[in-house]
């Protein structure tokens, strides 16, 4: 890392180091927040759909709750999402001035999806005890369709960082005849966009499982915690495989279409066939690999299915075109993190398919739920190791063989951006803890709520209560309305 920085400062302008780390920073926090904008709607209405189904008012209450959090959480991610918006124009106006026409689109996608699932949101949120149960879930079923069409956009600029098409360069060195199709559905899209989903669905599904299964190993083992587990961890154990194919796929595009890429990301110095792979290790700057578990041929075997697979090394570009030894160790290593967690993930699901299998029921085994437990924040280091993959693997590009990150930064000094970092840390820092404290107050409110209702007094929280049917008794009853009684809970309080 220090010589990384060593190399910036002496090749580069003097704001470029600043600029890198603002933006990220407020990329590696947003990113934490994006699985649950992309896949806590589906999941919630999920549960709300079975609750409907099955006159399950465990289930509804369960989706009423989630709906909640899911508001908040959009609230935040309003914050750091528009921050970033602005960092992309003020940080790096070169490629926004340049290539804004080419790519901006997805930018232009993404913000008329932000709209449409904020206002969804409110008529989800409004929509509780005042639509028709039936009603009220099918005007929420487009929400998690704005939510995947805000992915839709954000990859489809990244993708087309990382392989740019559509657009031919004029004689003032311009984008010229751009072709909106072609800069959209970049070869790399596909790969990139459903290695991304799916890895949002998995991380909200863990993420939600795990903070029931918190509550499973400390004793509340009612119908509450196991269907906030069940539902949500089914999920991400039905996703993870299917993300193992995914996965695979995006490093065989990258290996095709970002090759200096993907050799950084394997730590291939040499064009070669018979390449070995190496797990973990470090590269030095003469080409050769240090430490780490070395596998011969086996890269090579991954790229094309065999030994004589060529496969493009580092020294194939002058050193001014390809990652620093330091930045290729970086990814590298984030790739191997994200490979061994996702391997892991897979024996994690396999275990709960084979006792699902066996028992109809869930595991009584305390390991397999502490595991569970740290599934949700094991999926979160994956999506930030994919992030570095994605982005530090592109370096020295902010636009792939195109344009370079120092082309593309802004003029501003370097005192004027480390200032702006140390505000915007604190903005953060401050927005990160409200959240928190929001949602931790959400749970004591709703454990209040339901040690008071198992005492026989009223709930006085909104959520505490069946979503549909009468309150206290001033309330109207949506016609179709879901009726039940609050099923026992020994034990358990909310999670």
């Amino acid at each position: 890392m220090l010589s990384t920085a060593a190399h910036l400062a002496g090749s580069a302008p003097p704001q470029l180091l600043p600029a890198r780390e603002l933006m990220a920073f407020t990329l590696a926090t947003h990113i934490l927040l994006v699985p649950f904008g992309v896949a806590f709607p589906f999941v919630t209405l999920l549960m709300h759909y079975r609750g409907l189904r099955g006159k399950d008012p465990v289930a509804l209450q369960l989706a009423r709750r989630w709906s909640a959090v899911m508001a908040v959480q959009f609230a935040i991610g309003v914050v750091t999402g528009t921050v970033l918006s602005f960092e992309f124009g003020l940080l790096w106006p070169g490629m926004m001035g340049r290539w804004g026409d080419v790519f901006g689109i997805g930018f232009g996608v993404e913000a008329w999806a932000f709209f449409l699932e904020a206002v969804l949101i409110a008529i989800y949120l409004y929509g509780w005890r005042r639509l028709k149960p039936w009603t009220h879930f099918w005007l929420a079923v487009p929400l998690p369709l704005a939510a995947l069409m805000g992915a839709f956009g954000i990859i489809a600029a990244n993708s087309w960082m990382n392989s740019p098409r559509g657009f031919t360069l004029g004689a003032q060195g311009r984008p010229v005849d751009v072709d909106v199709r072609k800069a959209v559905f970049t070869p790399i899209f596909g790969p990139e966009y459903w290695h991304f989903t799916v890895a949002m669905f998995m991380t909200a599904g863990y993420v939600v499982a795990g903070v029931y299964a918190v509550g499973w190993l400390r004793g509340r083992r009612d119908r509450y915690h196991k269907l906030g587990f069940t539902v949500p961890f089914t999920v991400g154990a039905v996703l993870t495989p299917v993300q193992f194919f995914l996965g695979d796929n995006a490093a065989r595009s990258v290996f095709h279409d970002q090759p200096i890429k993907f050799a950084a990301t394997e730590l291939v110095w040499k064009t070669d066939t018979h390449v070995p792979e190496y797990v973990f290790g470090r590269l030095n700057s003469d080409g050769t690999v240090s430490g780490g578990l070395r596998i011969p041929q086996l890269d090579s075997i991954l790229a094309g299915f065999k030994p004589s697979t060529k496969v493009t090394g580092l020294s194939s570009v002058p050193a001014a075109d390809r990652p620093t030894p330091t930045q290729a160790t970086i990814v590298h290593f984030a790739f191997d993190v994200m490979a061994t967690i996702g391997s892991v993930l897979i024996l994690l699901a396999l275990w709960y398919a084979w006792l699902w299998w066996r028992h109809r029921d869930l595991p009584l085994n305390r390991w397999f739920f502490r595991c569970a437990a740290v599934a949700g924040a094991a999926c979160l280091v994956t999506v930030e190791c994919g992030w570095v993959t994605t982005e530090v693997g592109r370096q020295p590009w902010i636009v792939y063989d195109t344009m370079r990150v120092s082309q593309a930064v802004t003029r501003t000094g370097a005192a004027g951006i480390w200032s702006m970092l140390g505000v915007v840390m604190a903005v953060y820092v401050a927005v990160f803890w409200s959240f928190l404290a929001v949602v931790l107050k959400m749970r004591t409110r709703w454990r209040v709520a339901d040690e008071a209702e198992a005492g026989g007094r009223p709930a006085a929280d909104p959520e505490a209560d069946t979503p549909y049917g009468p309150r206290d008794g001033s309330d109207p009853v949506p016609a179709g309305a879901v009726t039940g009684g609050r099923p026992e809970r020994p034990g358990g309080g909310p999670s």
